[in-house]
């Protein structure tokens, strides 16, 4: 992570001074430089003897200042000349590429902590003492997305989550898959979901405009503290596996709008084994052609309304009736009943839902 970093810097350290640039390592082997032909070089044997952190020091036409922990992985700029020019430079350097190195070990950390959050890896009273250690407002606004990179080169996803949210400090994309990636974004106070839907759309479109599908991206509810988090990752996963059962069509699910389907998602399998054997007489349910259940599917669409149903599917409104009472003979139910229709409705959810989870008695 380090050597990206400084190898990030360095080219532009030194087209600003004229002068290759570069930092070497605890055993003096070249770490980083603006001139790639040096990589893994040995320019100066054991630099933690001979070189104080902060003051720079020409040695063999080179200028070194170190910085870093003694006790930990100590570094040393290195500048090319042996002038006061090279001692500025290497000094400035020294102090930049610090900053930067502190800078990144904190952003690790931070990344590191959230993953542990929503992954729940992490006990609650460490939560909030990690809270406060790496300085977190533990009272605003965020929310979890749930970005599944079917069919999608997962580097690919990844850097374009990346490009769509550069502030590091708030807004994490987290690797927690093979197939998956987590965005823990930062809200504004009073963010509803559509805005959430919207946000996720950008997603959609940053990460597919060179491929012909899309991305699955399940959202959980917002929340105001860190410890929620979890519960927010865990509905972004919900909503996407509701979605793959009840609406494989949708792209884009939102926990807060899953409704009945979430419910039923939640319930044991041999109790809607149970719910079907009750509502239906025995191999009733799938005795009803694709027609009738494209007809079953319109009627509900148009509020059990059968002349704007029939006037949707080209046909005579006595073709529909017949059809609704050939129903009404095959199940005991008349979809033209408020509660028959609520009956028969749920019932095919439950049956979507077996059919992708079948239950085994």
């Amino acid at each position: 992570m380090l050597n990206r970093l400084f190898q990030s810097m360095l080219p532009q350290l030194s087209e600003a001074a004229g002068r290759v640039i570069g930092v070497v390592d605890e055993d003096g082997c070249v770490f980083a430089s603006s001139n790639p032909e040096q990589a893994g070089e040995l320019l100066l044997p054991d630099p933690a003897a001979v070189l104080p952190i902060g003051e720079p020091i020409a040695i063999g036409g080179v200028t070194y200042c170190r910085f870093g922990d003694l006790a930990g992985m100590p570094f040393a700029v290195f500048a090319e000349g042996a002038d006061e020019e090279a001692a500025q430079l290497a000094k400035l350097s020294a102090v930049s590429l610090g900053c930067a190195e502190e800078f990144a070990g904190e952003r690790y950390d931070r990344m590191i902590f959230i993953k542990n959050v929503i992954l729940d890896n992490i006990l609650p009273g460490d939560i909030y003492l990690r809270t406060r250690e790496l300085h977190f407002n533990n009272e605003t606004p965020r929310a979890v997305l749930l970005i599944r990179s079917q069919g999608f080169p997962e580097q690919h996803v990844f850097d374009a989550v990346q490009k769509l949210f550069p502030d590091k400090s708030k807004d994490f994309a987290i690797n927690v898959s093979e197939a998956d990636i987590a965005l823990v974004k930062e809200l504004l106070p009073g963010t509803e979901t559509p805005e959430l839907e919207h946000l996720a759309r950008a997603i959609a479109e940053a990460v597919s405009p060179e491929y012909e599908l899309q991305p699955f991206i399940g959202i959980g509810t917002i929340v105001n503290t860190i410890p929620e988090l979890a519960a927010s990752y865990k509905e972004a996963q919900v909503s996407l596996e509701v979605g793959k059962v009840f609406d494989q069509e949708k792209k884009i699910i939102s926990y807060d709008y899953l409704g009945i389907a979430r419910l039923i998602y939640q319930l044991p399998k041999r109790l809607c084994g149970m719910f079907l054997q009750e509502v239906f007489k025995s191999g009733t349910i799938d005795s009803l052609d694709q027609e009738t259940l494209f007809t079953i599917q319109k009627f509900f669409e148009n509020n059990l309304n059968v002349s704007e149903t029939s006037r949707r599917l080209f046909v005579h409104r006595n073709t529909l009736v017949y059809r609704l009472e050939k129903i009404k003979k095959l199940t005991g139910l008349d979809l033209r009943e408020f509660d028959d229709a609520i009956v028969f409705k749920v019932a095919l959810m439950v049956k979507k839902y077996l059919d992708a989870r079948p239950v085994r008695y």
